[in-house]
């Protein structure tokens, strides 16, 4: 029984673990920074990632990630992670990752790339396929205040009136896709400032967040695994999220229905996408942005700039390392 009693922990208690997967993968994308490379970049992050948790003491399993199992060499949903696999006792942990959020940044050597990961107890992160999924997010004065279930004109009303600026002074980001067409017709229609990005959301909805920047929310379709990461992040702000999974065929939407219990085309509350306060968030630098990106030292290591969110204690800080 002490045996057992050693191995209960908390998630934050691997925090130094899983912020070393971070930062590897971070390194190892950081030498296809501009290189064309998307692929190559993904993939050594990926590698870069996997080896680290392969050391990693706790029976871990990829609750949501970047594709399915034969979909190599990515870290594939249901994937179990760990040292510690079918150990009695050992911490049990679900993990949402995408381990080179911006691979095509990375390639074009632009901002905001990171390798990013959430973590909580088993079951605790929603587990379903790699869809996409419609978000909305921004400051915590923005809590209660917007949702999915409404439409864009009232969200822009009731996010002006929250935030007391006129429309027109109101940032909203929107990642520059066509299926956002709609959406940015009906921005612009009311004379928000709208923010068009290529990839990020994640960074995108930290800074929507973060009551200092200039950006006021994030609003658009984006990737499912970064809709869960960045729900936990911004559980650990306090600030609101909300997420509707969108399928991209009907292989996907059968696989949620195999993997989800009950509604698939529900709005999903931001403490329902990550249900536990024993969670965090880690986001490494690969390219400057959220935080700076990975910098290689004189000597040939490299210098890693991490942001992390543990959401019990509701700490929020950056650590820089050298690997």
């Amino acid at each position: 029984m002490l045996r057992l009693a050693r191995l209960i922990m908390a998630t934050i208690d691997l925090a130094e673990h899983f912020l070393q997967a971070t930062e590897a993968a971070a390194v190892a994308a950081s030498a296809w920074r501009g290189l064309g490379e998307r692929k190559a970049a993904d993939g050594a992050a990926v590698e870069a990632m996997r080896a680290v948790f392969d050391t990693v003491p706790f029976d871990g399993r990829v609750a949501i990630g970047e594709g399915e199992r034969d979909d190599a060499p990515m870290l594939w949903i249901g994937e179990p992670l760990g040292s510690m696999q079918g150990v009695a006792g050992a911490p049990r942990i679900d993990i949402a990752v995408d381990p080179l959020e911006c691979t095509n940044h990375v390639a074009l050597g632009l901002p905001n790339a990171m390798a990013v990961l959430a973590a909580a107890p088993r079951g605790c992160l929603l587990h379903a396929p790699d869809c996409y999924m419609d978000k909305i997010a921004g400051p915590v004065a923005l809590a209660g205040e917007v949702s999915l279930e409404a439409d864009v004109p009232y969200n822009i009303e009731a996010a002006c009136a929250a935030l007391g600026k006129p429309p027109s002074q109101l940032r909203v980001v929107v990642m520059e896709r066509p299926r956002h067409e709609q959406l940015i017709r009906d921005l612009n229609q009311h004379d928000v400032d709208i923010v068009l990005i290529g990839d990020g959301d994640i960074a995108a909805a930290l800074n929507a967040a973060d009551p200092n920047s200039d950006i006021d929310m994030l609003m658009g379709i984006g990737a499912a695994p970064e809709g869960v990461i960045t729900a936990t992040a911004l559980k650990g702000l306090g600030a609101p999220f909300e997420g509707r999974l969108v399928f991209k065929n009907e292989g996907h939407r059968e696989r949620a229905e195999q993997m989800i219990d009950g509604d698939i085309d529900r709005i999903w509350a931001r403490d329902e996408l990550c249900s536990s306060d024993d969670s965090m968030f880690i986001g490494s630098g690969v390219c400057t942005g959220r935080t700076k990106g990975v910098e290689i030292l004189e000597d040939g290591r490299a210098s890693v700039h991490s942001e992390i969110i543990d959401v019990n204690s509701g700490e929020h800080y950056y650590v820089s390392s050298v690997r």
